[in-house]
C-alpha cells in the first residue's frame, strides 16, 4: 500500500474555529471580538463554513468572529493552539473530524477530551475527483488505471493525517489499489494543482470540486456516501459500485476544556441560532456543503465514536506515523 502517512511528508490538517455567545447568557461576555482559528489554507470546504458563520453569527452575538487561518500538522497547530490558550471564550476552533484521530496517528499529543463541544455545522462525503479531459470516465476504469500503473497514479489530498488521506487510504484498502498519494495545504491546493494538471485526482469532498465540476473541468466519479448527493444525481456511490465505504469530513465549533458554563451556553445559544438561520443554511447550499447541525451534546457524543472507529481502521492499515 502506497500510504502517504507511512512517507515522510509533511502533515496538515482540517479544522475551523468558532467563538462567542449570545448577549443574554453573560454581561461581560463577549466584550472583544473572538478568534475563531482554522486550521487549514484558506479556499477550501472548511474556510468556506468558518467564514459564513463568521458572517451570519453578526446577527446574534454583540462583538464579531474573526477567522485565523492557521494551517500545518494536518490541523494540529491550529487546534493546539486553541487548547492551551486561556479558556474564556475569546479564543475557539471549528474543528474537523482530524481531531479525532489525530492522536491514534501519533502527529498530536491531544485528544477529543482537551476540548469542550459546542456544535456541529455541516458535514460533508469524500470523493474522487479527476480532471473532465482525464481518460476515465468511470470510478471502474479509474481503478483499472491505478492496477495497471501499480501505485504511479497520484491522488492529492488535504495533507498527510488530514480526513482526505485517510479516505483515500481506506479506498486502497477496499479496492484493493495502490495510489501515489500527495499531500498539499488543504483542500484548495489540492484541487488547484489538478486542474493544472500536477496529479491525476483528489479524494476531497464534492462542494470542493463543485464549481469546477460545474464549469465542465473536473468530473466525479464516486462519492463515498449512503445514497447519491441531490446536488450530483448522476455521480454513483461507491456502495452502487461494489466498494462498500462511507466517509466523509464533518466541520463544527469547539472551545478549550475549562472554559466556564455561563460562556459555553452563550457560544451554544449563538451557534444554534447562526446555524438554523437561513442565510448560513443557503450558503452552505450555494457552496454545495452539507447542512448537519447537532448540539453539543449530539455532537460530544460523535466525537467519541468516531475516534474509536478511527483508531480501529488506522490499527488495520498500519497507518502510525513516526
Amino acid at each position: 500500500m502506497h500510504h502517504l502517512l507511512n512517507r515522510r511528508r509533511t502533515f496538515v490538517y482540517a479544522g475551523a474555529l468558532l467563538a462567542s455567545g449570545p448577549i443574554f447568557a453573560s454581561k461581560s461576555y463577549p466584550n472583544k471580538n473572538v478568534e475563531m482559528i482554522v486550521p487549514y489554507a484558506a479556499g477550501g470546504g472548511t474556510d468556506a463554513v468558518a467564514r459564513s458563520f463568521a458572517e451570519v453569527s453578526r446577527k446574534y452575538f454583540k462583538q464579531g468572529i474573526t477567522p485565523i487561518n492557521k494551517p500545518g500538522a494536518s490541523g494540529s497547530i491550529g487546534t493546539a493552539e486553541v487548547i492551551n490558550s486561556k479558556p474564556d471564550g475569546y479564543k475557539i476552533a471549528l474543528v474537523t473530524v482530524e481531531m479525532t484521530f489525530l492522536n491514534s496517528l501519533g502527529i498530536s499529543r491531544f485528544t477529543h477530551e482537551n476540548l469542550v463541544p459546542i456544535a456541529r455545522l455541516n458535514y460533508d462525503p469524500s470523493a474522487i475527483t479527476v480532471r473532465a479531459d482525464a481518460p476515465w470516465k468511470t470510478i471502474e476504469e479509474f481503478f483499472a488505471a491505478a492496477r495497471k500503473s501499480n501505485g504511479e497514479i497520484r491522488v492529492g489530498n488535504a495533507g498527510a493525517g488530514s480526513i482526505w488521506n485517510l479516505t483515500a487510504s481506506a479506498l486502497e484498502d477496499k479496492a484493493q489499489v495502490n495510489f501515489n498519494q500527495v499531500p498539499f495545504q488543504g483542500a484548495a491546493p489540492a484541487v488547484l494543482a489538478l486542474l493544472g494538471g500536477h496529479i491525476d485526482a483528489v479524494a476531497v469532498s464534492p462542494a470542493e470540486v463543485g464549481t469546477y465540476v460545474a464549469a465542465g473541468k473536473l468530473r466525479l466519479l464516486a462519492v463515498m456516501a449512503d445514497k447519491r448527493i441531490k446536488e450530483f444525481e448522476a455521480v454513483p456511490t461507491f456502495k452502487e459500485r461494489g466498494v462498500d465505504l462511507v466517509l466523509g469530513v464533518w466541520r463544527g465549533l469547539a472551545a478549550p476544556k475549562g472554559t466556564p458554563p455561563e460562556v459555553l451556553q452563550a457560544l451554544r445559544e449563538m451557534a444554534e441560532q447562526t446555524a438554523k438561520d437561513p442565510a448560513f443554511i443557503a450558503t452552505l447550499q450555494k457552496l454545495n456543503l452539507g447542512y448537519a447541525y447537532a448540539d453539543g451534546s449530539e455532537f460530544g457524543a460523535q466525537w467519541k465514536s468516531d475516534s474509536t472507529y478511527f483508531k480501529s481502521l488506522i490499527s488495520k492499515l498500519n497507518l502510525k506515523v513516526n
